[in-house]
């Protein structure tokens, strides 16, 4: 399998975790996925993937500004979906 296969592969998988039980994180999270996911460095893509392991109502709230991020590492993937991201 050569490179390019696993990075595809791997964003067919990150695109389907993205799919979240509340609509507008769909939206958010696969909407930064598709337009920045390739342009972030390697570290960011792994901080981006632990994210998603992040309950719903922590992420919501996150992106939506009613609470801050505790984590160095994800609060800065929160300010760059915040920017890029958000519908």
């Amino acid at each position: 399998m050569t490179i390019i296969d696993q990075q595809t592969k791997q964003k067919a998988k990150l695109v389907w975790r993205c799919r979240r039980g509340m609509l507008e994180l769909d939206l958010i999270l696969t909407r930064f996925l598709e337009t920045h996911w390739d342009a972030l460095s390697t570290e960011e893509q792994a901080v981006f993937e632990r994210m998603l392991h992040s309950p719903d109502p922590d992420l919501y709230a996150w992106f939506m500004g009613y609470e801050t991020v505790e984590d160095n590492d994800f609060k800065h993937m929160v300010t760059l979906i915040q920017r890029y991201g958000t519908p």
